[in-house]
């Protein structure tokens, strides 16, 4: 077992830093996870059942510790820190959007935030989502319908969102 968690550590070691720092952004932090993650990989290793999924359940741990992070430092949380893909950087008007929308799932009860933040920035199945937060799958599938119709709502409320007759998004306008 020491010996696959060395070769884990010399396959999967930088590619992990830069994951875990591109969602961190803090480069002490970012180790510390880091290290966590390599220690859970060390002790939780034998009970990996199948072995091609490796880089997925490491993947899986680090999302997770990611998450407890979050979870222990609520008061520098911040949904800034969740990565949106590099055209949004580019578009004013993408970015302006995801700020809106990111405004809008910051004020969404904890449970249903949690829920957006895990299944839409972090690629949680609601199965694993029910995992983490250690209910139901069925709880799990309700309360991502429930987030996702809530920010629905709330970004329909907006003045400067233009809808169809079927309450449909069709325009942004930058305030």
């Amino acid at each position: 077992m020491k010996k696959a968690v060395e070769e884990i550590w010399l396959d999967l070691h930088q590619e992990l830093k830069n994951f875990i720092k591109n969602k961190v952004k803090d480069n002490d932090d970012s180790n510390d996870i880091l290290q966590e993650v390599f220690l859970k990989i060390h002790l939780n290793i034998h009970l990996l059942n199948d072995c091609t999924k490796l880089t997925s359940w490491i993947y899986q741990i680090t999302r997770n510790a990611i998450s407890d992070h979050f979870r222990k430092n609520k008061s520098n949380f911040q949904i800034e820190e969740f990565d949106f893909p590099e055209q949004a950087h580019e578009e004013p008007l993408y970015q302006a959007l995801s700020n809106c929308i990111n405004s809008k799932i910051n004020i969404l009860p904890e449970k249903y935030k949690q829920a957006i933040l895990l299944t839409s920035f972090q690629n949680f199945s609601q199965i694993e989502l029910a995992e983490k937060l250690d209910i139901s799958h069925s709880g799990a599938k309700s309360r991502v319908q429930r987030a996702k119709a809530q920010l629905k709502d709330l970004i329909l409320d907006c003045k400067n969102v233009e809808t169809d007759n079927n309450g449909n998004l069709i325009d942004y306008q930058v305030k």
